[in-house]
């Protein structure tokens, strides 16, 4: 899998656009590995990516090279990239790693509906949440 982790803030990239050019075909890269792994349709990965045009979302697959995400849809990636990992860590059984998203988990968090169903509200906080329900399982 790619890897990918942005370490820049909104400010950074405003200041240097260029540099959301050169981040987004690596982002696009580890968040298709993760769709592939996660059985992701292609209108899951558009809630996901916060990206709600067919005609964008066919583009930016079509030609990662030459996509320009914003600064938000970084970000998203960014905490998916971040779930899978952990995910990855805590499960270290491949084929478990990646069903667990879709599993109903009777976490509180979760309101009784998988991570994969809790986060396809849409919501960067959803996404958000389950990375640090992630991260507080694995004692970061």
């Amino acid at each position: 899998m790619a890897a990918f982790a942005p370490s820049l803030t909104a400010r950074d990239l405003a200041r240097h656009p260029a540099r959301l050019r050169e981040l987004s075909p690596t982002a696009l890269a580890a968040f298709r590995d993760i769709a592939a792994h996660w059985a992701l349709s292609a209108m899951e990965q558009r809630i996901l990516l916060g990206i709600v045009p067919q005609s964008t979302y066919t583009k930016y697959m079509r030609d990662p090279h030459g996509a320009l995400l914003s600064y938000d849809t970084l970000q998203r990636i960014s905490h998916l990239y971040g779930i899978f990992k952990a995910i990855n860590v805590l499960l270290p059984d491949e084929r478990l790693a990646d069903e667990w998203i879709s599993r109903t988990n009777g976490h509180p968090l979760f309101k009784g509906v998988s991570p994969k169903e809790f986060m396809l509200d849409g919501s960067l906080e959803s996404i958000s949440a389950v990375r640090a329900y992630l991260d507080a399982e694995r004692g970061w």
